[in-house]
């Protein structure tokens, strides 16, 4: 594998329809771990945002308890859409109105960060913002309307059909 400059940053935020320990939520919250481990197999992945359970789901992100967020750092756009259209993930994405209430607003932010770098949920939470005041910029963008490192015109995705990346 070759070095490169730049990995992916994605985050994804969404808004619980019930709290983590319900009966409702329960076939998602026993998923996490097995996702979490393909994810953790996966070529490409890099990193990913844990709390002390060992997921994401005890972080707090923008100050609201019915939030939950999943942050993670990948090689590429296409090591990250490899994983997410893929297996478990994509079997979970699939069921997502079960677990999450329809958000209109950017739940989902990518951009590039020097190699190495593991951002914080605050660098995440901006990211986010700028794509809802925005749009897609080199600053956050999605997989729809994607960024090179350093470039300033986009790059149309494709999304498999109904697994947009939307919350």
């Amino acid at each position: 594998m070759t070095e490169t400059a730049y990995e992916l940053a994605q985050v994804n935020i969404a808004r619980l329809k019930a709290r983590l320990d319900s009966p409702q939520l329960q076939d998602f919250v026993a998923a996490l771990d097995p996702v979490n481990a393909d994810a953790d197999a996966t070529d490409g992945f890099v990193w990913r945002l844990e709390g002390e359970g060992g997921d994401a789901t005890d972080i707090a992100v923008f100050d609201d308890p019915w939030l939950i967020v999943n942050m993670s750092v990948w090689r590429d756009i296409e090591a990250l859409t490899a994983f997410m259209y893929r297996g478990r993930h994509r079997e979970m994405l699939a069921r997502r109105r079960e677990w999450f209430e329809r958000v209109e607003e950017a739940m989902v932010a990518l951009w590039w960060v020097p190699s190495g770098h593991r951002p914080a949920v605050t660098e995440a939470e901006a990211r986010i913002l700028h794509l809802r005041a925005n749009g897609p910029t080199p600053y956050a963008f999605t997989l729809r309307t994607s960024f090179p490192p350093g470039a300033a015109q986009p790059l149309t995705g494709e999304v498999p059909e109904g697994l947009g990346c939307s919350a």
